[in-house]
């Protein structure tokens, strides 16, 4: 090759390097430039998200919102508890805060609070032990009652009837919205067609607080369903295991219930049932009777064994259609927890007693002996 070929080929292959260090430059610039702008959209966006945590969630909602701080919660329980309960944001964001500012030793408790408080504001609460506010009301549904006497409760404390309560909780569509709302506790079970109210046994038995002048039908069913929801999940996984549904589960508390007032009993009880379950014997609790025939007589006929509804466990075989009312936690726990015995039949004395048998013989010797 000659000379002149030689520097020819040397300045193109030059010129060509030079091109691609030009190019590589560029890349190298633009890839500089989108990291940079990555960057300042992250740190805006960041800034923009925390500022945003740091904001009351709804600085207009006077919506009450109550909530319980069991003892010894750490903050980072404490922040999980406000951000599930819609008070903040970002559970993380206040742990960070409370950590920033040295807030600590927070009280357990109830408290009430409102998505238009700030971050200072529950702090201050939650350090004091303070509430947010005072009930205007408070409601106490006893353990054992039907929908029908929870209505009338409710209608001698608020501005609507016991009449509109009860339309409201036998309306199917909004009982389809509660299904929707509350997946974990009900199910299309409430919408066969023989239950008598869906939400029979499903309103459970506690102390309400309502802290406004006049809480509507609506407002007063979530609080109920809530706290059954929170009851029910402590034995969801018990109840799982005994291959019950929910509804299964508390129409079965609902017959213990009936039954007995007494803890001990209610484990008894249970285990009867679940004897006679597991021999095909039908469950022939009088309290299905009188739900049945709709009426509180104080005793059961020979001819009242005989209606036929699905929730006469005389005329069933082993649990009832739905529960016949709501129920105490101890009578969910002796569903999930029932005493020892090889029990298959009890009666009532007149003073509340409850006398256990193995065998017919025994239970009609008992009968004999306790009943007059």
């Amino acid at each position: 090759m000659s000379k002149k070929k030689k520097t020819g080929s040397f300045k193109e292959n030059l010129i060509a390097r030079s091109e691609e260090a030009s190019t590589v430059r560029k890349i190298v610039f633009i890839i500089l430039i989108g990291i940079l702008l990555i960057l300042i959209i992250g740190g805006i966006s960041g800034f923009l998200y925390v500022k945003s945590a740091l904001e009351p969630v709804d600085p207009e909602s006077e919506e009450q919102i109550t909530v319980e701080i069991p003892i010894g919660s750490s903050t980072s329980t404490i922040s999980s508890i406000l951000e599930e309960n819609g008070i903040i944001r970002d559970g993380r964001i206040f742990q960070f805060y409370t950590k920033l500012n040295n807030d600590a030793d927070f009280q357990a408790g109830e408290y009430t609070f409102t998505p238009a408080v700030t971050f200072d504001e529950i702090i201050e609460s939650l350090k004091h032990g303070r509430v947010m506010l005072e009930p205007v009301h408070t409601v106490t549904i006893p353990e054992g009652l039907t929908v029908d006497q929870i209505a009338q409760i409710y209608s001698e404390r608020f501005d609507f009837t016991k009449e509109e309560f009860l339309e409201q909780v036998n309306d199917q569509a909004y009982i389809e919205e509660l299904i929707a709302n509350y997946p974990d506790l009900l199910s299309e079970d409430i919408l066969d067609p023989e239950i008598r109210t869906p939400l029979e046994g499903y309103l459970f038995a506690s102390t309400y607080n309502f802290y406004e002048e006049e809480p509507s039908i609506e407002t007063i069913i979530d609080e109920m369903l809530s706290q059954t929801q929170k009851v029910y999940a402590e034995y969801a996984e018990d109840v799982e295991q005994l291959n019950f549904t929910v509804h299964e589960a508390l129409t079965f508390a609902s017959l213990v219930e009936r039954e007995t007032a007494s803890e001990e009993q209610r484990q008894q009880i249970s285990r009867v049932f679940y004897n006679r379950m597991e021999t095909g014997m039908p469950l022939q609790t009088d309290p299905t009777v009188l739900y049945a025939i709709g009426e509180h007589n104080e005793r059961v006929t020979y001819a009242d064994l005989e209606i036929e509804s699905p929730y006469n466990t005389y005329y069933v075989e082993a649990l009832p259609i739905g529960p016949i009312s709501n129920f105490a936690e101890n009578s969910l726990k002796a569903v999930v927890e029932p005493a020892e015995s090889d029990y298959m039949y009890f009666l009532h004395d007149s003073e509340g007693n409850i006398y256990y048998a193995e065998t017919h013989e025994e239970h009609l010797q008992n009968r004999d002996a306790y009943i007059n």
